[in-house]
């Protein structure tokens, strides 16, 4: 017996099961053209003009005033800015670590440098070491300038050569920014004379000691007043980033870093959640 024959009615059900999978295959295709067809394609003239062309949009719906407001984006230089991030012994990681974070990953619009006294390893106030890229006789030219706190504070304000420095350098810089103790360098320098400025809450006495002339706010994440912004402790030099980054680059810039560091950004400076008022 010929094992390999088919009677008619096992080839017709044959043919069945073949034209029914070619018509699945076949909807599926048109489906899928159907999906990613060119739109040049759906635009081309296949019926009477009238049912093409779109209707006349009526004069008052195309009035300027009517159209809505495009957010105002900050001026920016013609060239990429340079931050120069200060670093002496003793100076608090995050401090310096949180900001450069947020400044690291504005793009090729901002570059960071690491400055210190003499260029090399400089021990922060947790033990890890970091490196400077330049000394103060060869740092390049800085727009922007930020100058951490940490333990170290306690010898740097009395640091004639970083005061002397900072001085030169603030006085050319866009803006000069401190996180946390830091505020206390910029006062020692004078820097922050008739100003607003802030601080850590616990070595809140060491900032006002150092700046007699400033006016100091404690409840506040960070101060701005032009030219100088100063955060409070720590991470709040994060928030602090974030803003002068709206400042420079536009809201959408500060927003999509704080989502991409999964950061919760505190926007208004007036909400202080570690301040406590003196019973």
């Amino acid at each position: 017996m010929n094992t390999h024959a088919c009677s008619p009615a096992i080839r017709s059900r044959r043919r069945g099961r073949t034209l029914a999978v070619g018509l699945s295959i076949g909807a599926i295709l048109a489906a899928c053209f159907a999906v990613t067809r060119c739109p040049a394609a759906e635009d081309a003239p296949s019926a009477k003009p009238s049912e093409t062309k779109p209707p006349a949009a009526k004069p008052t719906e195309t009035k300027p005033s009517e159209a809505k407001p495009t957010e105002t984006k900050p001026a920016e230089p013609k060239g990429p800015r340079t931050l120069g991030i200060l670093l002496y012994p003793g100076f608090e990681l995050l401090d310096v670590y949180g900001p450069a974070e947020i400044f690291g990953n504005v793009g090729s619009k901002l570059k960071v440098v690491m400055i210190a006294e003499k260029a090399g390893s400089v021990h922060s106030a947790q033990g890890p070491q970091v490196v400077a890229d330049h000394g103060f006789e060869d740092c390049p030219p800085l727009d922007l300038l930020l100058v951490p706190g940490g333990f170290g504070t306690l010898q740097q304000v009395n640091n004639t050569a970083l005061l002397d420095w900072l001085r030169d350098r603030a006085g050319k810089a866009e803006i000069t920014m401190s996180v946390c103790s830091g505020s206390a360098i910029l006062a020692k320098a004078g820097l922050l004379d008739g100003r607003k400025a802030t601080s850590n809450k616990r070595y809140f006495k060491l900032a006002v000691d150092n700046g007699p002339k400033v006016n100091w706010v404690e409840q506040a994440r960070w101060v701005d007043d032009g030219d100088r912004v100063t955060s409070s402790g720590v991470s709040a030099g994060i928030d602090m980033a974030l803003h002068v980054v709206e400042r420079l680059y536009g809201t959408k810039a500060a927003e999509t870093l704080a989502d991409a560091t999964e950061y919760q950004w505190h926007r208004d400076a007036d909400v202080d959640p570690f301040y406590r008022p003196k019973k």
